[in-house]
């Protein structure tokens, strides 16, 4: 679908075309951290469709964390998410782009082992990288003035924070 709109910059002539990306399937809880390794054209489309607002509690239940505690970290309202879960609505894309902080996560996490070599050894060891997430989420770190990471995942830019002292824990910087 293609719209108009009038160019903000003065002087421009003709109208930018904007397309709108195609439809992307919603989340599902047996993709792994599909929001990690998804280009950037797939993962805006889709922040802008939304995902459903059961893929909270689906998220939260594969990381083995409670959906409230889960929903206070990313600052969500959990009566509008409810509602929205009832209504079997999608989420807004501010919402969605709060939620899928959590799946790139665990994508990072996920790539970071098979970075490290032993990927096998700790597949064999039952080492589940959104569990291990959802405790290191909650554990202060110096990195962080003393913070839980969990309190920086309302914001994309705390989400960055986040995502970038795990890459530093990875490379063995200080974190």
């Amino acid at each position: 679908m293609t719209t108009e709109k009038k160019p903000l910059v003065p002087g421009a002539d003709a109208p930018i075309r904007y397309t709108q990306a195609p439809p992307v399937a919603p989340l599902r809880a047996a993709e792994a951290s599909a929001s990690y390794g998804a280009d950037p054209t797939t993962r805006i489309a889709l922040i802008r469709e939304g995902i459903p607002a059961a893929a909270v509690g689906t998220l939260a239940a594969r990381m083995g964390m409670s959906k409230e505690l889960m929903l206070a970290s990313l600052g969500l309202s959990r009566a509008t998410i409810s509602r929205k879960e009832r209504e079997a609505a999608r989420l807004s894309s501010d919402e969605t782009e709060r939620v899928l902080g959590f799946d790139t996560l665990i994508g990072q996490v996920e790539t970071m082992v098979a970075q490290s070599g032993d990927a096998q050894l700790a597949a064999a060891a039952g080492f589940d990288a959104a569990h291990w997430l959802a405790g290191w989420l909650s554990t202060p770190l110096p990195a962080l003035g003393g913070l839980a990471p969990a309190s920086y995942m309302d914001t994309f830019e705390g989400q960055k924070l986040v995502g970038d002292t795990l890459a530093m824990a990875q490379s063995g910087a200080y974190a």
